[in-house]
C-alpha cells in the first residue's frame, strides 16, 4: 500500500474531527471551506517553497564548493577541455540557482507560509479541544474561532502584500539609482 501523502492524511483526519463537532452543517461547511482549505493550501505552498529553497541552495552550495576545486586542477589535453566546459556549465548552474532564489525568495515564502499554517493549526487544535481562549461548547466557541481565523488570514494577506510592495519599491529605487548614475 503506498504511503499516504501528509496533506491527504491531514484533510482526512481533520475532516473526521470536524464531522464529530456539535456544530450546524453551515458552520462545519465554513470550517472546511475556510479554515481547512487554508491549512491545506498553505501546507502545500510551504512544502513547495521549502523544496525549491533547499534544491536551489544545495545546488549553489555544492556547486560553489566544487568550482574552485575544478579551477585549481592542472589538467592538459582532452580532459582539460572537458573540465573547462564542466566548470563553465556548473558556474552557470550556480549563478542561475542563486538568481532564481533571489528573485522568488523561496526561503522567505517557506518561512512565511509555515508560520501562518502553524498559527492556523494551533488555533484549530485549541478550538477542537476547547482549550486556550475557547471555553464551553464548540457552538459557543465557534464565533471567536471564526474571528481569529479571519484575523490570521488577514494578517497573512497584509504581510504578503506589504512584502510585494516593498520589493517593488526597492527594485524601482535600485533601478532609478542606477539610471541616475549613468
Amino acid at each position: 500500500m503506498p504511503k499516504q501523502k501528509y496533506n491527504d492524511f491531514l484533510k482526512q483526519d481533520l475532516s473526521a474531527i470536524i464531522d464529530t463537532l456539535t456544530l450546524s452543517d453551515l458552520q462545519k461547511h465554513f470550517l472546511r471551506s475556510r479554515w481547512l482549505d487554508q491549512v491545506l493550501w498553505m501546507e502545500g505552498q510551504a512544502n513547495k517553497a521549502r523544496n525549491w529553497h533547499y534544491s536551489l541552495r544545495l545546488t549553489s552550495i555544492v556547486g560553489g564548493v566544487i568550482i574552485p576545486a575544478l579551477v585549481s586542477l592542472s589538467v592538459i589535453g582532452q580532459n582539460a577541455i572537458a573540465i573547462k566546459w564542466g566548470t563553465f556549465s556548473l558556474s552557470l548552474l550556480v549563478a542561475i540557482s542563486v538568481a532564481v532564489e533571489e528573485f522568488f525568495h523561496f526561503g522567505e515564502r517557506w518561512r512565511h507560509y509555515r508560520h501562518t499554517v502553524e498559527l492556523l493549526k494551533i488555533e484549530g487544535w485549541q478550538f477542537f479541544q476547547l482549550s486556550g481562549t475557547y471555553q464551553g461548547s464548540h457552538a459557543e466557541a465557534y464565533p471567536a474561532f471564526a474571528g481569529r481565523v479571519e484575523s490570521i488570514i488577514q494578517r497573512d494577506v497584509e504581510v504578503y502584500i506589504t512584502e510585494v510592495v516593498r520589493e517593488k519599491e526597492e527594485k524601482d529605487k535600485t533601478k532609478n539609482t542606477t539610471n541616475t548614475n549613468e
